[in-house]
């Protein structure tokens, strides 16, 4: 079983686009969608809910009834969470940091951790294959651990179903989640658009797929809209040995396709189906090994 993982560094790329393309042209293999902080491939694939929990990614410090007052923690606390209200110690959730060393430190044990619920994740069916996928409530953090939940339930499901390629649906960026969207995949497709943001942010988020030891693949979206920067892009993909697998041009369409929930690779007259349709079958043996 191979695990593939779409990645953008900068978001709007199209990544979720091409994700959701390559999952309904796949075969025998699980969905996974990664960016929990703005999750929206599930809008495409209308997934049928079968089971939900709730993640709960840490939580916070709170002071019990045992507390005498010594002030101990207040002292300890660098975040200054911990602080006297004159009759009693108590602690402000917006700046605790879940440490625990005021747990630690306390003599008398009158400090715990309440576990917080930051999100839910889902185990969903789709008509074309297992879904898994996650939505963290708005400010909450760990998103990275959720995403390692995710990704570890997708693959429990492909051992258990004996299937051949789970097809991930990384976070933007280059941050803890991407990393949790990263470690352990098979491959990695890059998708960048030929602006300046972008060619510096997939110069970015290809010094972490290189520091994973993850084979890597490039797909240019839009390329053009600006030959040049496209130009550019191809020359550091050959300089740095990264696989060019697609280019897909700007099409009006695209938007408007999306909006009324239809798959792009659909509609196979439009230059950026047949692209796509493209960069599939030059990927499929890859993934598929």
């Amino acid at each position: 079983m191979k695990q593939v993982t779409i990645i953008s560094g900068k978001g709007r790329t199209g990544k979720t686009t091409i994700a959701s393309s390559f999952i309904k042209l796949a075969t025998n293999h699980v969905a996974v969608d990664c960016d929990v902080d703005a999750a929206n491939l599930h809008i495409l694939l209308e997934p049928q809910i079968q089971k939900e929990e709730l993640f709960s990614g840490g939580g916070k410090a709170h002071v019990m009834a045992d507390c005498v007052d010594c002030g101990k923690c207040i002292n300890l606390c660098r975040f200054g969470a911990i602080y006297e209200t004159g009759t009693a110690i108590e602690i402000d959730p917006a700046k605790c940091e879940s440490c625990g060393v005021c747990i630690y430190a306390c003599p008398y044990k009158a400090i715990e951790i309440i576990p917080e619920e930051q999100g839910k994740f889902f185990i969903s069916g789709t008509e074309f294959c297992p879904f898994v996928h996650a939505r963290l409530n708005p400010g909450a953090e760990n998103s990275g651990m959720l995403v390692s939940r995710i990704r570890n339930i997708a693959e429990d499901i492909a051992y258990s179903q004996n299937k051949d390629l789970i097809i991930i649906d990384g976070a933007p960026g280059i941050g803890c989640s991407v990393i949790a969207s990263l470690t352990g995949a098979d491959f990695s497709l890059m998708v960048v658009e030929p602006s300046i943001s972008a060619i510096s942010d997939f110069k970015k988020v290809y010094e972490l797929v290189k520091f994973l030891h993850i084979k890597p693949y490039a797909c240019i979206n839009k390329f053009d809209i600006n030959i040049e920067n496209t130009e550019e892009i191809e020359r550091f993909c050959i300089q740095n040995k990264i696989e060019m697998a697609g280019r897909i041009p700007y099409d009006e369409a695209v938007p408007k396709l999306l909006a009324q929930k239809m798959f792009i690779i659909d509609f196979k007259y439009n230059p950026a189906a047949a692209a796509l349709i493209q960069l599939w079958d030059r990927l499929k043996n890859d993934f598929y090994g």
